[in-house]
């Protein structure tokens, strides 16, 4: 049975534990809100610039810029994107068990992997894997530059016909318990669809289309990079204010039976005293 002194040495540890925990919540939830508002300010736009797109893709004729041609997908890239720290929940696995899935449905093609994240990068760096590009250490202060680089070696890489498709790979940002696993086909572009029943928006360019296309084409792939990342962002503060939160009520309850366990062996100890007082002056 341990004594009083380890006990205390015990709750003591598990309450600085706990200290920390809520401290990282808070700095989480501090975070997010900064976070939440950039991945929700970045949708609209991201959303309505592929639509436009996928628009023009389906009524122009030919591929008049090399990143909307389309060909037989032997050489695939996807960009994964994960943190750099950990304790946050299943954040990190989550996206790790995709990457791992997508290996093996694409396991017929040569696939090379491209890292946003330190996370993902150690775990797959001791697999045999074709390692493209990592990024670590972005998301201490992202910025839109960021993106660029990152788009500007995919864009590199799909123009020069050394990849056939390109994927995302990433956590979207839903609620604060919430996080969407998404995989997306980011390179090449899908002919937009039009819902059932939905009027087909046209509209009238004055530029060429070889002249739009090599203005927006780039800044889309940019745009789609730096909305996944935004989201990526914002899904890792609300995992780890989450996990954070849970872990300081854990921590909770281990002090409480701790601290009933300590009474315990203090009551046990103090009727042992009793004992022996009591058995030594009936002695006398």
């Amino acid at each position: 049975m341990p004594s009083l002194i380890d006990m205390r040495r015990r709750i003591r540890s598990v309450r600085n534990t706990q200290q920390i925990t809520k401290a990282m919540k808070m700095i989480s939830a501090a975070r997010l809100r900064k976070a939440q508002d950039r991945a929700f300010n970045a949708r609209p736009y991201a959303g309505l610039l592929k639509e436009v797109l996928e628009s023009l893709a389906s009524r122009s004729e030919g591929a008049p810029h090399p990143l909307l041609a389309r060909r037989e997908i032997k050489h695939v890239t996807a960009l994964i994107v994960t943190g750099d720290r950990g304790l946050c929940g299943a954040f990190n696995t989550n996206i790790i068990r995709a990457a791992e899935r997508f290996l093996q449905e694409h396991g017929a093609r040569q696939i090379e992997l491209a890292f946003v994240g330190r996370k993902g990068r150690d775990y797959f760096r001791r697999r045999k894997v074709t390692i493209a590009q990592e990024h670590t250490g972005i998301f201490t202060k992202l910025d839109f530059t960021h993106a660029k680089q990152i788009a500007s070696e995919i864009i590199s890489s799909y123009s020069q016909e050394t990849t056939d498709a390109v994927f995302l790979i990433y956590n979207e940002f839903k609620s604060v318990i919430s996080q969407k696993l998404s995989v997306e086909q980011l390179l090449p572009l899908e002919p937009f669809h039009a819902a059932p029943g939905a009027v087909r928006v046209d509209y009238i360019y004055e530029q060429p289309p070889a002249e739009i296309y090599a203005n927006l084409l780039p800044r889309y792939v940019e745009n789609q990079i730096y909305r996944a990342l935004l989201e990526s962002n914002a899904a890792e503060h609300a995992a780890r204010m989450t996990a954070m939160d849970s872990a300081s009520n854990n921590a909770g309850d281990m002090i409480e039976g701790l601290t009933l366990n300590m009474n315990r062996i203090r009551q046990a100890t103090i009727t042992k005293e009793l004992i022996e007082v009591v058995s030594g002056a009936a002695a006398l």
